[in-house]
């Protein structure tokens, strides 16, 4: 099996979606579908998790640097 770089969400949709067909074709198991669907839902929030914290912190980046025009602070 080649190894798979999933780095986005529409990589984790492209790789449930050949799991389920390698499933449906009976090329693996039930255990691994849900093995390996199990650790792709994990993989989905850390990249949601990673994609929110990024933009908050340009955000505050904005901030600090007066990129909010003066009508907003930034907490300290």
């Amino acid at each position: 099996m080649s190894k798979k770089r999933l780095q986005t969400l529409g990589d984790v949709r492209r790789y449930l979606a050949g799991l389920l067909n390698r499933y449906e074709a009976k090329e693996i198991d039930e255990t691994h579908l849900k093995a390996a669907a199990y650790v792709a839902n994990i993989l989905t929030s850390t990249i949601k998790d990673s994609e929110l914290e990024e933009r908050i912190q340009k955000l505050e980046e904005q901030l600090t640097e007066g990129g909010g025009n003066g009508k907003y602070r930034a907490a300290s």
